[in-house]
């Protein structure tokens, strides 16, 4: 099978790519996924987030890796939950709708990667958004992702904020408006108009629309190997540089090529693209040959830079059932919500479990660059949503947005079926431990303004903060939001993995176009970024696809 481009990885960046590249029908394109195609009821109710990112007792499109030890949070374990299907983490994740601070991609630019500026990006989430309260200067009104109001947040999502408001935050109805600061309810991606209360996930906005265009297939159930090469002896210089031509993939058992006749796209994120780039040969060179992988290009950085937001947790038990619990009124509740969403999409199944979200900033950050969020869940979610009790809780999550901590992402064989070794580093350098517990602190004061403070019977945590204090809670309690990137590092620099137009260092052909690319992590939630950075790309793309046939069509004449 030839095609013009071939996309490993059908995540948020995946699906847009496709869908874009396609707009154009003589670009033919071929996207492999590992997973299945997305469309499962669990993904398409907003509240069935629980049953996708604990991964037990059933594991759904979920790729449920875990951390190497973390020194620093006493050796535990983290659990790593990603997206397995058509839409990547869009499909399991909790529907956020935050692009983080323009001065978060103006850090990109002082780091020296021109043209991704926020006045630069901008257009690309106006491109890529499609608001219920309709288009501005900041936010679009006609794109493929849905962005939506809650329609029916609940009483004490309400209350938190006006508790965040006690504390001394401004009231923020829109995080991706003028400034970034304060509290209030989250907008999500939900679909609005016929299929409002649904998941807008990345492959419901851009992919399943367009999935039958004759010039794009699409291949689930497909493990990518490797990438494989070429020699190139068509440069100006003569040289023998190699030139990515095809991807080697295994489906159900029998593996199979496909041809890429311009290029290959890596879209698996901050794990899978540094661990494909690896298999096909582009990595740390000792590391490599210590796995018997042929090396192309010595590439150090490849799977180095990793960083994620920690995240710590404090559940308390309530004096309300309208929230979810564990219990005989939480039965009844569902059911009867599900006629609701079945009925009008609205209802508590409209939920993306974390209503409320806060911005601030503690230690020496400016006001007008929050480092620290937080999300207020309906649930008690504990260690991800996997442990349970009886009884009516919410919790409140609280991370540090912009940490110092490096961590590596690296092959543990060369079996391409083999999970990779996922070590974030957490809390390694003393500025985030530092402003975890000041973050944490005030998330605690929130939580106990009325009217909040007048919901809750029991403060779990508070037994075990008197026993451990807060850097022992969060050494023992804490883990990741979700927020994994930087293990392709973009940079204008020869070290850095991609060039500023995502382009690979030291091959032709082959491009990574995901969140892996960040040079360092945005001040939010991350898949709004990763669908902006693939519609810049798109569009840089197609203009070279075009620019390649009148260059033919000129030689041909």
């Amino acid at each position: 099978m030839d095609f013009d481009y071939v996309i490993v990885g059908g995540g948020s960046a995946g699906c847009v790519l496709a869908s874009r590249l396609t707009e154009n029908p003589d670009i033919t394109v071929c996207l492999l996924e590992y997973g299945g195609d997305g469309k499962d009821l669990a993904v398409r109710v907003p509240a069935g987030l629980i049953l996708l990112v604990p991964g037990k007792p059933i594991k759904l499109n979920n790729w449920c890796f875990h951390t190497e030890p973390q020194t620093h949070l006493n050796d535990r374990r983290g659990f790593q939950p990603r997206g397995q299907c058509l839409g990547g983490s869009s499909a399991i994740n909790a529907m956020v709708y935050t692009r983080g601070s323009p001065l978060d991609y103006d850090l990109w630019v002082d780091q020296g990667c021109t043209g991704w500026g926020f006045d630069d990006v901008l257009p690309y989430f106006i491109k890529s958004e499609n608001n219920v309260r309709g288009g501005d200067d900041l936010h679009g009104d006609s794109g493929p992702l849905n962005v939506s109001d809650l329609l029916s947040p609940r009483d004490i999502s309400k209350a938190f904020v006006e508790a965040g408001i006690a504390n001394g935050l401004d009231h923020n109805a829109d995080f991706n408006g003028t400034k970034q600061d304060g509290v209030g309810l989250y907008q999500v991606t939900h679909f609005h108009g016929e299929k409002q209360g649904q998941r807008c996930s990345a492959a419901a906005a851009y992919l399943h629309p367009v999935e039958e265009r004759p010039n794009l297939t699409i291949i689930t159930h497909a493990q990518a190997n490797k990438v494989i090469f070429d020699n190139d002896n068509n440069d100006d210089n003569g040289s023998d540089n190699k030139k990515a031509t095809g991807v080697i993939y295994e489906r159900h058992g029998v593996k199979q090529t496909v041809i890429a006749r311009h290029e290959v796209i890596l879209c698996g994120g901050a794990f899978g693209s540094p661990k494909v780039l690896m298999l096909s040969g582009i990595g740390p060179k000792d590391q490599l040959q210590d796995l018997d992988i042929e090396v192309i290009v010595d590439a150090p950085e490849v799977g180095e830079n990793l960083q994620d937001h920690l995240d710590v947790v404090f559940d308390y038990e309530v004096n309300t059932t309208d929230v979810f619990g564990v219990g005989a009124v939480a039965g009844f509740n569902f059911f009867k919500a599900m006629r609701q969403w079945r009925k009008d999409g609205t209802g508590i199944l409209s939920t993306n479990y974390a209503e409320g979200g806060a911005f601030f900033s503690v230690g020496d950050a400016p006001k007008e660059w929050p480092n620290t969020q937080l999300h207020f869940a309906i649930a008690r979610v504990m260690n991800h949503g996997r442990d349970l009790k009886l009884g009516y809780a919410v919790s409140v999550h609280s991370c540090y947005l912009r940490p110092e901590s490096r961590g590596t992402v690296k092959l543990a064989s060369n079996d391409p079926a083999a999970a990779v070794l996922i070590d974030p580093n957490y809390l390694s350098h003393p500025k985030d431990v530092e402003n975890m517990i000041a973050g944490a602190e005030r998330t605690r004061a929130i939580m106990a303004e009325t009217p909040m403070a007048d919901y809750i019977t029991e403060d779990y945590p508070a037994p075990y903060l008197e026993k451990d204090g807060m850097l022992g809670f969060i050494r023992n309690r804490s883990d990741t939001i979700y927020h994994p990137v930087g293990t392709c590092r973009m940079g204008p620099d020869k070290q850095s993995v991609v060039d500023l137009e995502l382009k690979v260092r030291g091959v032709k052909g082959l491009r990574v176009i995901d969140a892996s690319i960040m040079p360092t992590l945005i001040s939010a939630n991350t898949n709004a970024p990763t669908i902006m950075i693939a519609e810049k790309l798109a569009d840089i793309i197609k203009a070279e696809f075009a620019s390649n046939q009148a260059v033919d069509q000129t030689e041909l004449a």
